[in-house]
């Protein structure tokens, strides 16, 4: 065999497995309840991000409302009802 072929094949079994393993989640989380419960307060979400290297990177927390109408709410301008 030649070394084309066998990087071919050996491609087409990765992907394979790749395809196999994303149909068994998708199908288990399938139904799963997603996002978290309305209710009162906030959710912290931390968003932390580092280069690596010398150093360079970004954190930050961010609060975002339990509430869906409330979190709607921003999102539209202040000068609108």
């Amino acid at each position: 065999m030649s070394t084309f072929s066998l990087s071919a094949v050996l491609g087409i079994a990765i992907l394979g497995v790749l395809a196999v393993r994303a149909t068994i989640v998708v199908r288990r989380e399938r139904g799963a309840p997603r996002g978290s419960l309305p209710g009162k307060g906030h959710h912290v979400i931390e968003a932390n991000y580092f280069s690596g290297g010398a150093g360079g990177g970004h954190s930050a927390s961010y609060k975002v409302p339990k509430d869906p109408q409330a979190y709607a709410r921003l999102f539209v301008p202040r000068d609108r009802d």
